[in-house]
């Protein structure tokens, strides 16, 4: 019977909902200041300062965090040193908590007149820092990498090594790896589309096919179950038009088999004790849609590899880490008899009775 609601209530959902239409002009406008942002078009590490009152920002993790003063040093486009005041503050569900993160993810507020900056035209940047050790935040950083060349649909990132300068204890310096994410209107505009607004129950069923096959089979590919369509769990939807079926965009990876951060532990529900054990959590889809999507994973297999085996800041022991996975994924995907077991077999039987996890609303 719930199951019966959800589908009406989906359904009503995809009547109700009508993306926002903008003027041409406006539209022209949107695209030229946020779509094209070149920070997140280059890959080498950005060397940053950022001072801050370290005590009083673990301590405000509570369920609305403050913004606190910050002072943040770059180097400007033109290669000279620039200081700016920013405000920052705790953000994030899961590694917001004390217990998870020692160093929880925060969000930069930048102020309007920062000129020059590398940053492009932005008001507020999410930052994924490194919770508990510089590993996991390069292992989650590759993984929006290898979705980046999967799909133009995604999250892009830019790797900073980030200075930290405690404000409470002065002479007191830490280093760590972090990364910036696009903002999601950026990413939105950067794919000529719009947002489609959270409060809409839109389940897997009503999603371009081949979009949502895509991004199952990656989560499949790198072990993840933490994500839900219909709840918008580490989801956001893209709008293309008016016709077209909304496009389901992955972010949040930390709780990956890629990843494999040391709380991530999968639901009970599902049946498996691992992230490193896969679980197809899609739907099913037509033959010809599998046959597409297997033949874009195969075409990108090189350059997915690439991402890994080429990145210097990765020791050799990561690399076997990530790439011995996805040979777990490939020898699936080519197998017939184990495609036809773990994906087609199990989208049929999510298809008839999906297994909805406790807290993804």
């Amino acid at each position: 019977m719930i199951v019966r609601i959800l589908s009406v209530l989906a359904s009503l959902s995809l009547l109700i909902y009508q993306p926002p239409t903008a003027p041409a002009g406006n539209q022209e406008k949107l695209s030229a200041t946020t779509s094209d942002n070149p920070f997140f078009s280059r890959d080498e590490v950005v060397e940053l300062t950022l001072a801050l009152p370290l005590e009083n920002i673990l301590k405000d993790r509570g369920a609305t965090p403050g913004f606190h003063p910050a002072v943040l040093t770059y180097r400007d486009t033109a290669a000279a040193l620039k200081t700016v005041a920013v405000q920052v503050k705790v953000r994030g569900n899961r590694r917001k908590d004390p217990t998870v993160c020692g160093f929880p993810p925060l969000l930069v507020s930048f102020p309007p007149d920062i000129l020059g900056s590398p940053f492009g035209k932005v008001e507020e940047l999410k930052l994924i820092t490194h919770c508990l050790d510089d590993t996991y935040t390069l292992r989650e950083y590759l993984v929006y990498k290898v979705y980046n060349i999967l799909t133009d649909k995604s999250f892009r990132v830019r790797l900073c090594r980030i200075t930290y300068q405690d404000n409470g204890r002065k002479g007191r310096a830490d280093v760590h790896y972090a990364f910036f994410l696009e903002d999601a209107k950026a990413m939105a505009a950067r794919n000529d589309a719009t947002l489609v607004p959270k409060q809409f129950f839109i389940g897997m069923e009503h999603m371009n096919q081949k979009d949502m096959a895509m991004l199952a089979l990656f989560q499949y590919m790198i072990g993840n179950t933490d994500w839900s369509v219909p709840y918008r769990h580490n989801i956001r939807m893209l709008s293309i038009n008016e016709q077209a079926k909304p496009v389901p965009v992955a972010y949040d990876f930390d709780y990956s088999g890629l990843v494999m951060a040391p709380y991530a532990v999968p639901p009970e529900q599902l049946g498996i004790t691992s992230v490193r054990q896969r679980l197809f959590r899609g739907y099913d889809f037509p033959p010809e849609i599998y046959a597409e999507v297997r033949a874009l994973y195969n075409a990108r297999r090189a350059a997915i590899y690439k991402v890994y085996l080429s990145c210097p800041y990765l020791s050799q022991e990561e690399k076997l880490f990530a790439t011995r996975y996805l040979d777990g994924f490939y020898k699936t995907l080519n197998n017939s008899k184990e495609f036809e077991r773990d994906i087609v077999r199990a989208g049929l039987r999510n298809g008839k009775s999906y297994t909805n996890v406790k807290g993804l609303k």
